[in-house]
């Protein structure tokens, strides 16, 4: 199917609840946005809480359902904070239905000889590292969910690997390899996982990038909301393992 021409029913996520990380801006505030719009209590998940507090606002504005906020630099998260994390979720909801792993770094565009390892160990944390201990950290409460949906965020550089893409290119061919696995273990019968690729997108990070680019031939993050709403609704229950195309 054209993931890109996917039409959700108004109703697609009603009374789910689901995590969003770097819900700040970009395609994670369009994800927010957009599935609160479809029946979602969303969970803001970023590093600026004045961002997230203005999200919150506009969702609350739309009359959609009360959203939440958990901010957490993921960076330097801890054992010790995840925990604090899922029992706040626990607490507040009891269950979660579903989490986007949106929060990336890009890190330098430099040739491996002369990667920084220090950009390159934050890079590792927050593409790599934070998705795979958040999830573990979540699984309790994604097990108490009917259908769960785990969506992590790949990247073109995620498929195959790419000169000067460094620490970036690694972490995307990683996360793909742990989406797989993660389904792959079928742990959890009732939790999918898969990867999507979002593709050039009219984003701060893909700004970073691509100086020379004009962001204008570029699709906005709204504009790819189809597929981001596919994978997180039940019109995908038998995929699990799977990377998609946003914009396929």
């Amino acid at each position: 199917m054209k993931y890109s021409e996917y039409q959700p029913r108004p109703d697609l996520l009603k009374d789910r609840i689901i995590l969003i990380t770097g819900a700040g801006d970009g395609i994670g505030r369009a994800a927010a946005m957009s599935y609160a719009l479809h029946g979602a209590t969303v969970v803001l998940h970023g590093r600026t809480l004045n961002k997230l507090e203005v999200i919150y606002d506009e969702i609350e504005g739309l009359g959609a359902p009360q959203p939440a906020i958990l901010p957490l630099q993921l960076s330097t998260a801890s054992t010790h904070d995840y925990e604090l994390l899922v029992n706040t979720l626990e607490q507040q909801f009891g269950r979660l239905d579903g989490i986007l792993h949106n929060a990336g770094m890009l890190g330098d565009r430099v040739e491996l000889a002369e990667y920084p390892v220090d950009v390159w160990d934050d890079v590792m944390a927050v593409n790599l590292r934070a998705p795979f201990a958040l999830t573990q950290a979540l699984l309790p409460l994604l097990e108490k969910s009917e259908h769960a949906s785990v969506v992590f965020t790949s990247s073109s550089v995620g498929r195959e690997a790419r000169a000067l893409w460094g620490a970036y290119s690694v972490s995307k061919v990683a996360t793909e390899a742990m989406s797989k696995i993660f389904a792959a273990e079928n742990t959890y019968p009732n939790i999918r996982f898969n990867c999507i690729n979002p593709g050039g997108t009219r984003t701060a990070m893909r700004a970073k990038a691509y100086p020379e680019e004009d962001p204008k031939v570029l699709p906005t993050p709204d504009s790819i909301m189809p597929a981001y709403l596919y994978l997180m609704g039940d019109d995908s229950l038998e995929m699990n393992g799977q990377s998609i195309d946003a914009q396929a």
